[in-house]
């Protein structure tokens, strides 16, 4: 297929702006223009790719910075779109970083975190392709510790059969296998060309039983029976030392370099067939999964689709006057701007670029505006996008609409113990209107407020619950009032509770 053939469809196969907004309105409520801004960042990935390669390298991915309080759906956002294509996705905080010379985490930790999640999830895409195969190695190692190979088989080279060879030891009493299909030790014979044919039929009796069990073993007869496997030894309690903050802030995978000096280590481990077949599929696994093929792939979807979501970046904003060994804002700003900018950061697996990953930085900025933050920064962010407050309107479609909706969750949970839950239209209003009267009176946290109203609200109906003779409630407004209008007419007991 030719390239342009190739760049099309990828055009082809991804997402419409239109598209991603539809998918992102059913899990977060309003705020279309953050959402417009994302969907076009994403789309404008696939057209890179379309782009002759001197020209890929020039167009940057164009960052985002949402600007609104806690509880509007910043993070959801990100995290929903990433999880729509599919993409490397990590959350920071970037109040956590510290500027070079100070103890704590460094700035490139985020690409390390990044190319570590990209590598686990490829692994585990590349264990799933393979899984079938594992499972028939695996099987193969649990009938040899079922069903072991007799030592006269083992040992066929050698000119002398055993003679105590024990059949009751090779084959438990509760195995469902026929007398003549046990194998046989050697009758006395006297030639070469007998003890041959002995062993021949031994063979043909050991695989005839074993292919018995086989069918045995995937039937599920042998579940709850205990074997003992050998298993690798996945510890390595010298390599700690090295490093008080892991080995990956190293940069040097001390792991895999000990592995190649030193011998694989096994322990044996007495488990059922059942858990025996998992650990037996996960070692037979990694022995199929090429690694660097791994490692080369997430690295590429790293460096051409990841996403960094920047949170609390405005605790980072503004600049310090004063003067002292404290570490400063303004410190960590330059060290996140080469990163966003366009670096190479070493990590483990190798080199990854962050040329093209996508960074949306998010705040309340309350007491900082974007414009406090260093300029060279805000260049890096040309799309700022305010999201605004919700309202009791938007309270009410929060708590109906979307797929994980909140009064779909509390109903579900109320049906594992047998309870039928009515929550009303008018419980639903007074839900809304209690959650946006305690954000305005007391402080605005946004959707999060919705969480602390139902959990107060559902609290004496789930410890209840299991005890309950009644198996419907309806839950309607003076339901509601009667639960929480005393907490949030008390504006002092309300800042605790809700």
């Amino acid at each position: 297929m030719e390239k342009s053939t190739v760049e099309t469809k990828i055009l082809a196969d991804a997402l419409t702006p239109r598209q991603i907004v539809e998918e992102l309105d059913k899990y977060i409520i309003g705020q279309f223009e953050a959402k417009r801004s994302v969907a076009i960042a994403l789309r404008n990935r696939a057209r890179r790719q379309m782009l002759a390669d001197e020209m890929q390298d020039e167009v940057s991915p164009k960052n985002i910075i949402m600007i609104g309080s806690t509880g509007v759906g910043k993070t959801e956002i990100a995290r929903r779109l990433a999880r729509l294509v599919d993409a490397p996705f990590i959350k920071v905080e970037a109040s956590k970083y510290t500027e070079i010379g100070y103890v704590g985490r460094d700035v490139e930790s985020m690409i390390r975190d990044l190319t570590e999640l990209s590598v686990s999830r490829v692994k585990a895409e590349q264990t799933a392709s393979v899984e079938e195969a594992a499972l028939e190695l695996a099987e193969e190692r649990l009938l040899d510790c079922l069903f072991p190979m007799p030592r006269s088989l083992k040992n066929q080279r050698n000119q002398e059969p055993p003679d105590d060879l024990d059949i009751d030891d090779e084959i438990d009493d509760d195995m469902d296998i026929d007398d003549d299909d046990i194998p046989f030790p050697f009758d006395l014979v006297d030639t070469a060309d007998e003890q041959s044919e002995a062993l021949e039929k031994q063979r043909e009796r050991h695989l005839k039983t074993r292919e018995k069990l086989r069918q045995q073993l995937k039937d599920g007869k042998f579940e709850d029976k205990d074997v003992e496997i050998n298993m690798k030894s996945r510890s390595m309690p010298f390599v700690e030392i090295f490093s008080p903050g892991g080995i990956e802030e190293m940069d040097i995978n001390f792991k895999d370099m000990f592995s190649n000096i030193l011998p694989n280590q096994t322990k044996k481990r007495r488990v059922n067939v059942s858990e025996a077949r998992q650990i037996l599929m996960q070692e037979e696994a990694e022995k199929l999964i090429d690694m660097d093929t791994v490692i080369s792939e997430a690295i590429e979807r790293v460096e051409n689709s990841g996403i960094v979501f920047l949170d609390e970046i405005d605790k980072i904003a503004g600049r310090e006057s004063r003067q002292g060994p404290d570490v400063s804002r303004e410190g960590v700003q330059r060290d996140i701007l080469p990163i966003i900018e366009g670096s190479t950061v070493t990590t483990k697996y190798g080199a990854v670029r962050t040329h093209h990953i996508l960074f949306i930085a998010a705040g309340a900025f309350h007491v900082s505006n974007p414009s406090d933050l260093i300029p060279e920064l805000q260049g890096r962010f040309p799309i700022r996008v305010e999201l605004k407050s919700l309202n009791k309107s938007d309270f009410q479609s929060i708590l109906t609409e979307p797929k994980n909706a909140l009064v779909k969750q509390y109903t579900a949970l109320l049906q594992t113990e047998g309870i039928e839950a009515d929550i009303t239209e008018d419980a639903i209003d007074e839900i809304a209107a209690l959650a946006f009267q305690v954000n305005e009176s007391v402080e605005d946290i946004g959707a999060r407020r919705l969480h602390t109203i139902m959990e107060k609200l559902f609290e004496n109906l789930f410890f209840d619950a299991p005890d309950l003779e009644e198996k419907s409630v309806t839950v309607d407004a003076d339901y509601v009032r009667g639960e929480l209008v005393e907490i949030v007419k008390d504006q002092d007991l309300s800042r605790y509770i809700l």
